[in-house]
This record gives C-alpha cells, structure tokens and sequence, in this order.
C-alpha cells in the first residue's frame, strides 16, 4: 500500500521512544496532523501535533474519530499487527491504513533468552483467562506471554523469567521470585511439567464428569470425523461433561465451540473441564434443543451426543449447517438408533459401529470388559 493511498499510519514505537524509531517512522509521524495513542506513547514523540488519547471502551469510539481526523498517525507498541491495534484499524479502515512496524516485543525477548523464535509459541493473555496458557504447554516447550501477570502465569507453568521494558533504557530480565513487575513485560516460560497431547482421545480422567463422557476411544474417532479445521465453529449439542467441545477447541488456539447442555450442573462442569485442560473460550449454553439453537452463531460442525430422540433437534441441527459443513451423531440405544437409521436412509452419510473391550483384572489374570457399543454416523451437506 502506497503513503499516497492512505491517510492513517500506524507506526510502531519500542520502550526506547522516539531515539528507537528509524527514519521512515520518524517520517510517517513528522508528517501527521494527529497523534493517537495511549497517554505513555504519546509522550514519547517531541513535536507539535494535536494529541488525541484513546477513549475508554477503545472499540466502539473508533469510527467516530477516524470520521473526524485526517492526516493521522497512530502509535502502537511494538509492531502494531502482532496482537496491536494495527490488525483492529486495518479490518475497520481497510485501505486508509499503512503500518510502519518496529520490532516487537516477542522478537526482542527471544533475542535476549537465545531463543529460536520460530519454535516459540505465544500466548496473548490481554483481556483473556489465564487459563489460554494451559494449552500451550508441553515438556520441552519454551512460550512467551504477553499481557500475563507473573504471579498467575507461575502458578500455572512453573518458573518464569520476566523480561521488562525491552529495548528501552529501564530494560530488565530476571527470574521471577515474588517480586512486583512493571506492566510493560513478557513473561518466558521453559517448561518442564506434564501436560496433555492435543490429538484427540484425552484420557477419560482428564474430565470431571457425572458419568455423561464420551469414552476416550469413541471420542477420537467421533473428532476424527468431525474434522476440525482452524477457525471453524462446532456445535456439540447434548455436551455432557463437554468433551467433544473441548477437545475440538484444543486442536487449534482459532478453533471455536459452543457447548448446549440443558442441565446447569452439567454446564458448570463444562465451563470448569474448559478452563483446566486450556480453552476457556468454550462457550455453554444451557437450554433444551432444538430450541435454543436458534439464536446461535451457526456453526461449520455439529456434534449431537444427547437429545437425539427429542423431535426436531437433528432437523434443526441439519438445517444450521452450511455446504460443506458436517454432521456427527453417536448413538447408543435402540431409539436413538431408530432415529439414526430414518436419517441414514434419508441422508446416506458413514455409519460404523464401535465396540470397545478394555483389559481388566479377573481375579488373578486379566480378561476383557466390553463398553456398551456405539453408533456414530456422520454425513456432509
């Protein structure tokens, strides 16, 4: 995109302010009428402008001033399209908008630690749970944490390395032992706990639960036809214990879930089992289908693992799904294998039959226990 072609600039500016800025940047502000940002970052740029601080909710008020101004130059921390401002302007303004960005400040800490930063994995907790940070951990696996308290993010993944200020005259980097932190930092995680694969097929004691689970077996072959892709949405309707939606929300930090579950127990257990194995963003709704499935965002793939003999839920789930999307359902009494076999004989799809046998004690020597059978078919619009 061309300076001419735009009217807004966004230039990224390090803790190191405007000595930092190279000279394109220092060009970009020099030639804006308007100063926008934060109070900390505006006080970073010597000049006369008209200095415009962000309002608080940010969001909702961008419209309006980018109506008023013209000539505006934007300051964001860092580089501005690396969870900056900058991916928000750009999705509002479209081509108003050029990006001047500045090293950010994940490049600069894998530069102080030594590490490659193509094999870290970040995690941006502003405005978000702590508990996103569960899901990226792993043996061996080093994570950076934006927006992260110390304290909260220790207490989750071990010791921690806090680096402050970074590129700026006050940098510092330091293991973290209960000391107060300046709020302008990145936390670096070197894991070395356990933690759980993100393939399908959790073990079962991975779940609190009532009873109401999708076995392990079932359920990565119930995902596997699924097939979650990034950025996809999933019903799964009859949640249980919510399994099927969480570990489709594990496969990928962009894959989404909403989980319906009538009983408010059941719900609660959901939303506790989301936030313990990392995906606090699943969302539960509590209320009988098909009827509060209305409302919903519609989903790209739908999973139906209770109420199936209620009339009118695989109608309405059917009905929600867009070309391409897909349907899975698992029964496993003969009514709701009943309801299974209309809907095959109308629709085609796979049908399969699983049956699970697991290893047990019989009294001195091991024998096999069977699982009751499940039903599961699936079919693509």
């Amino acid at each position: 995109m061309s300076p001419e072609a735009s009217d807004v600039v966004v230039v990224g500016v390090g803790a190191d302010g405007w000595d930092g800025l190279s000279p394109a940047a220092q060009r970009a502000v020099r030639g804006a009428k308007v100063l926008m940002g934060s109070p900390r970052q505006l006080d970073l740029v010597p000049g006369e402008f008209e200095r415009v601080a962000w309002p608080s909710p940010l969001v909702p008020a961008l419209p309006e001033l980018f109506e008023k101004h013209r000539d505006v130059c934007v300051l964001a921390s860092g580089d501005p399209m690396f969870h900056g401002i900058g991916t928000t302007l750009v999705r509002l303004l479209g081509a108003r908008v050029r990006v001047v960005p500045h090293p950010s400040s994940v490049s600069l800490a894998a530069a102080r630690l030594g590490w490659a930063l193509n094999e870290v994995e970040v995690v941006s907790l502003v405005g978000r749970s702590p508990d996103l940070l569960r899901a990226a951990l792993s043996p061996g696996r080093r994570v950076l944490v934006l927006g992260g308290d110390p304290e909260t993010v220790a207490g989750i993944a071990g010791p921690v390395t806090v680096l402050e200020q970074l590129g700026g005259p006050a940098e510092r980097v330091y293991e973290w032992a209960g000391q107060a932190a300046d709020p302008l930092c990145v936390i670096a995680v070197d894991y070395a706990g356990p933690a759980h694969s993100r393939a399908p097929g959790l073990p079962d004691d991975a779940y609190e639960t009532d009873g109401q689970l999708t076995k392990r077996e079932v359920r990565a072959i119930s995902l596997s036809r699924l097939a979650p892709l990034p950025g996809q949405l999933l019903w799964d309707v009859g949640a249980g214990s919510g399994s099927i939606a969480i570990e489709w929300a594990r496969t990928h930090p962009t894959c989404r879930a909403i989980a319906v579950e009538q009983s408010a127990e059941r719900a609660g257990r959901i939303v506790r089992n989301a936030a313990s194995l990392g995906v606090p963003g699943v969302q539960v709704h509590i209320g009988r289908a098909p009827e509060v499935l209305e409302p919903l965002e519609k989903p790209d793939a739908i999973f139906i693992g209770g109420g199936l003999t209620v009339p009118g839920v695989v109608q309405a789930c059917w009905d929600a799904l867009p070309a391409g999307g897909r349907l899975v359902v698992n029964a496993v009494t003969l009514e709701s294998e009943a309801v299974v076999a209309q809907w095959y004989a109308r629709l085609g799809g796979d049908l399969v039959r699983i049956a699970v046998n697991r290893g047990s004690a019989v009294g001195g020597f091991t024998g096999w226990r069977p699982h009751m059978p499940v039903t599961t078919w699936s079919v693509t619009k």
